[in-house]
């Protein structure tokens, strides 16, 4: 691989060639990107995996330049018209775009109007235009009758367009007027019918710098174009681009050729390169706000999957409806459903008290703690009910709200159908609903992370690209946590390094075949787990209660011999039971660096090692914001401004973020009544789950909109 390509990932990562060059020979090898975060720390010198999947997509995209330069120079060279010059530019580019513009003169056309000029045999015509040399009556001598050059007219005409294209297929022009439109143009939007009320109506007479417009207004406008009810345009006042292309092309403007060429860069610029150059600058400013939207969906997601579970709750899950009756599902402790019900307390049936009574009958039964109900349809009319039950209840109970995104997808899929295969489509809800609150994690990652719902636009933007990233969210969420290896489904095994859907299947059978795993090597035993799948997921497995008290450590059966002599070195010892033999060791070693050389492995290795063995398999997910436990009901009627209320921030972006304050309508919290301090955006100071005060300053009922400040005034 080309060393520019090394150089050109450490200056844009802002680390060093050989950590570049080590952790590209790591991906070719086909190690994943969890663990080469986690387990090649000394090789990579440190690097997270942000930065390794930044690295890789990177990599990826300068793979394919380098692909494209080679293909573009064989055509060029098999034209007969590669010089040293031209080679040395084409290897030069850094982008697609200027690539491509490079290739323009020399990529096959279909017939052009210059073209067809040149198969006239007006070319010399067009060269001589070009010339100080020219004049008018050099046209007659390329009036050709058998070749459609009727008259004097016809042959400058013709000439005109050979001059026109090459003028388009400039490269440095193009690169000229492209960063010139970028820099002074506008974008605007109008409305095909003005009358028409549409949720695009702030758009329908308007404009705005292309270099300064926000990526969330942008795919608006697309979203408008692509529904028919917008035209966008960018809008540029053209005089100092054809005054650019005439001082470069215009040597004597006391000349016979000064009105052709004129004429000629006026109709390039418009029918060749305004059209183009507008194409790749809204091609630009898509790509760029689909970048920022799908990485504001990305860490949205990360924060959603990385909610602290709430452990060691019986959780009553209630999906709400009107006509087809509430579903609930009891789940214990560890996610096992315990019973199921629907219930009627909505219209158009009205069973309150039987409802009533059916729900204290499942909370006293099950010791039932907790309720966990879905935010859609009835919602509302359920929370009233319950904080009723609640009432009722002797002991403790509280109630979460949670957001029910995905959740039909989810029950109507076929891996629910292979879970339940005997609840319907409203029981599987109902168990979701629960299990999101016990673990988050695992059951959310059933889910098409694009149907979670934490991000804006995720529909307008290129799937592939949008699918692709949010899986290697889900996959460094999940591999973070680490997995019990005897309870997980197959759809959270699926996102452990190395796993693939077909190998997780054949885990969750090896399981039911032959009884829980006791040791992480009888993977090694699983259909199609081979040793370099076993290296990449080995570290990722948890094994509670089995045979080597390292099995339930993130620590990678690679090191345990080293671990074994780090023990033997302080006289400790590791059992099943409690850790607390080994609490204390970052103290004992004195000097690391020597310490790891004894062992045979890195220092930072051995650092990790010794953080684990404190605190064995340790959630990560333990510093989260824990979620906000319910025991009452709040209207939006309720809210007076100046309220001071204390709200889970659901979704975060461009502009703001939106609060969930209790009244089934989240606020919205303006980017710039977040802090006071200057923020470009909200992810600089919020993330989805973060536990917030916030103030009312307006609510609007009809509307259901309700404005809250982070700037709390007393």
């Amino acid at each position: 691989m080309s060393d520019n390509i090394y150089s050109v990932l450490a200056g844009e990562l802002d680390i060093k060639v050989s950590q570049v060059e080590a952790t590209v020979k790591l991906i070719d090898e086909g190690n994943t990107i969890p663990f080469i975060a986690r387990y090649r720390k000394e090789v990579t010198g440190s690097l997270n995996d942000e930065v390794l999947r930044k690295l890789d997509e990177r990599l990826t995209y300068l793979r394919n330049l380098e692909a494209r330069k080679e293909q573009i120079l064989a055509s060029i060279e098999e034209q007969g018209k590669l010089t040293a010059e031209l080679k040395k530019k084409i290897e030069e580019q850094t982008t697609l775009v200027s690539l491509e513009d490079l290739y323009l003169p020399y990529r096959p056309k279909r017939r052009t109007r210059a073209i067809i000029a040149k198969e006239k045999g007006l070319q010399p015509l067009s060269e001589a235009i070009l010339s100080d040399g020219f004049t008018s009556d050099m046209a007659n001598a390329f009036i050709d009758i058998e070749k459609e050059v009727l008259t004097k007219e016809d042959a400058l005409n013709g000439a005109s367009d050979i001059i026109a294209e090459s003028i388009s297929d400039n490269a440095d022009f193009r690169d000229y007027i492209r960063k010139y439109t970028y820099n002074n143009a506008d974008i605007t939007s109008s409305a095909k019918d003005s009358e028409k009320q549409s949720v695009y109506e702030m758009y329908y007479d308007f404009s705005e710098p292309v270099k300064k417009i926000a990526g969330h207004r942008i795919l608006a406008i697309n979203r408008g174009e692509k529904e028919k009810v917008l035209t966008v345009k960018i809008e540029l006042d053209e005089t100092p681009i054809l005054s650019y292309l005439e001082r470069k092309l215009i040597k004597n403007v006391s000349s016979d050729s000064q009105t052709i060429l004129k004429s000629a860069i006026a109709d390039s610029y418009k029918r060749l390169i305004a059209p183009a150059i507008e194409r790749d600058i809204r091609n630009e400013l898509t790509t760029t706000a689909e970048d920022g939207a799908i990485l504001v969906f990305g860490k949205n997601l990360h924060q959603l999957l990385m909610q602290p579970p709430i452990a060691g709750h019986v959780v009553l899950g209630w999906d709400p409806a009107f006509r087809t009756g509430c579903k609930l599902s009891v789940v214990d402790a560890t996610g096992k459903v315990l019973d199921t019900n629907v219930v009627y307390p909505t219209a158009p049936q009205n069973k309150v008290e039987q409802t009533k009574k059916v729900v204290l009958d499942l909370i006293d039964k099950y010791n039932i703690t907790l309720i966990s109900l879905g935010n859609g349809t009835a919602s509302r009319e359920s929370e009233k009910i319950i904080v009723d039950i609640i009432k009722e209840v002797k002991h403790k109970v509280s109630y979460i709200i949670v957001n029910e995104a995905g959740a039909s997808v989810y029950s109507a899929s076929k891996l629910a159908t292979e879970e339940f295969p005997n609840f319907d489509v409203g029981q599987r809800s109902a168990t979701s609903m629960a299990r999101r609150l016990q673990d988050p994690l695992a059951e959310l990652v059933k889910i098409d992370p694009k149907s979670i719902g934490v991000g804006q636009y995720q529909h307008d933007m290129n799937q592939k690209k949008l699918s692709e990233s949010l899986s290697g969210v889900v996959e460094d969420c999940v591999n973070k946590v680490g997995v019990d290896l005897n309870t997980a489904s197959a759809s959270l095994l699926e996102y452990i390094s190395g796993i693939s859907k077909a190998i997780a299947k054949n885990i969750v059978k090896y399981r039911e075949e032959n009884g829980r795993f006791t040791d992480r090597k009888q993977l090694l035993k699983v259909d199609k787990l081979g040793p370099k799948a076993f290296l990449q997921c080995a570290g990722f497995l948890r094994i509670s209660d089995g045979d080597n008290p390292l099995d339930h450590t993130s620590v990678h059966p690679e090191t345990y011999e080293a671990v074994d002599k780090l023990l033997k070195m302080y006289h400790l010892t590791l059992d099943n039971e409690t850790n607390k033999t080994i609490i204390g060791l970052k103290l004992m070693i004195k000097d690391y660096k020597k310490t790891a050389e004894e062992l045979g492995i890195g220092e930072i290795t051995l650092r990790d090692i010794v953080d684990e063995l404190e605190k064995p398999a340790r959630d990560p997910r333990e510093d989260m914001p824990k979620p906000i436990l319910k025991t009452d009901v709040l209207e939006i009627t309720d809210l007076k401004p100046g309220m001071i209320l204390k709200g889970t921030v659901r979704n975060v972006i461009d502009f703001g973020a939106f609060i969930d304050i209790g009244v089934h309508q989240d606020g919205l919290v303006h980017i710039s009544q977040i802090t006071d301090r200057y923020i470009k955006h909200p992810l600089d100071a919020l993330s989805v789950g973060d536990i917030v005060d916030v103030q009312v300053m307006n609510v609007d009922p009809v509307k259901k909109r309700i404005q809250l400040t982070m700037k709390i005034k007393d």
